[in-house]
């Protein structure tokens, strides 16, 4: 009985080993799959060497040119002109853009004409008598003096007899204290230097104006710059003159402006050099940002990746 139920496990033993040594031989000559073979596409253009410009790029906000700030040297009531003094406000070269009450101061100019002219008045019977060759230069002189006009040059005084009479006489020190007298009265007004747009108020009509009161600010709108740093490696190559595209940060308005200044000193802080960009657009405002692209300069028998 043992012997038949030991040959029974081996013969069991046989068979196992058998159909395990089977499978394996099956799974070794299974075939491996075939990896589809992947093809990638490369963009190839033919390279051809060119002149390729450097291009720097910078942005910045919009200055006038032209600006005045206007302040005013004298005391008095800020009288009401043919224009409103606001901002937006535009006036013409030589248009007054200011003018404060100088009745009074007025007044004092005028008593110093006055007294110029009687000072000359009085010496008239005494150069007849003892300069008579110089008598009708200031006899002309005199009948040439208008009050409610600028006083007139003195004549040229051609001798030092002649020299000493008029000086001694106070006449010299009495012109010029009212020639100075005349100057600060043109102070209490104000014209325009250039037709422009006054973009800052600070007083109105009827207000006092004191002795160095800023009185608002006035542009040229139809030349602005730009200011911009650009890296001192660029120093070299700037020049003044350059055309620069300009355009705003939608990119829908482009403009044209030129270099017309470059800074000589480079900033220690940010080792960068100031460039000044020229700009006309009857559509630019002061205040606007713009960005800039400067030609630096050109790289010849190269090609731009």
């Amino acid at each position: 009985m043992r012997k038949i139920i030991l040959s029974i496990l081996g013969l069991a033993l046989i068979a196992i080993a058998f159909f395990g040594a089977k499978t394996l031989v099956d799974n070794k000559n299974k075939l491996k799959p075939i990896v589809p073979k992947v093809v990638k596409t490369v963009l190839i253009d033919t390279v051809k060497n060119t002149t390729v410009p450097i291009v720097i790029q910078a942005n910045g906000n919009l200055t006038a040119k032209q600006r005045v700030e206007l302040y005013s040297e004298v005391q008095g009531i800020f009288k009401t002109g043919n224009k409103l003094f606001k901002p937006g406000q535009k006036y013409n070269q030589g248009e007054t853009l200011i003018r404060i009450d100088a009745s009074e101061y007025y007044a004092s100019v005028q008593s110093a004409k006055s007294n110029l002219y009687n000072s000359i008045a009085a010496i008239m019977p005494d150069l007849r008598l003892d300069f008579p060759d110089v008598f009708p230069k200031w006899q002309s002189y005199l009948n040439g003096f208008d009050l409610s006009k600028t006083t007139p040059k003195l004549p040229e005084i051609s001798n030092e007899k002649e020299n000493y009479f008029i000086t001694g006489r106070g006449i010299v020190s009495a012109y010029y204290n009212v020639k100075n007298l005349e100057q600060r009265l043109a102070k209490y007004r104000i014209t325009a230097p250039f037709s422009g747009v006054l973009t800052e108020a600070l007083v109105t009509e009827g207000t006092l104006v004191r002795n160095g009161q800023k009185l608002g600010e006035f542009i040229n709108p139809s030349v602005y710059e730009m200011e911009v740093a650009v890296s001192k490696s660029f120093a070299s190559v700037l020049k003044e003159g350059e055309n620069v595209s300009l355009s705003n940060l939608e990119k829908t308005e482009n403009y044209t402006g030129t270099v017309s200044r470059v800074n000589g000193n480079i900033d220690a802080t940010t080792q960068t050099i100031t460039v000044f960009i020229e700009v006309k657009h009857p559509d630019l405002k002061e205040g606007m940002y713009l960005e800039a692209n400067l030609d630096a300069e050109k790289v010849d028998n190269a090609i731009e990746i």
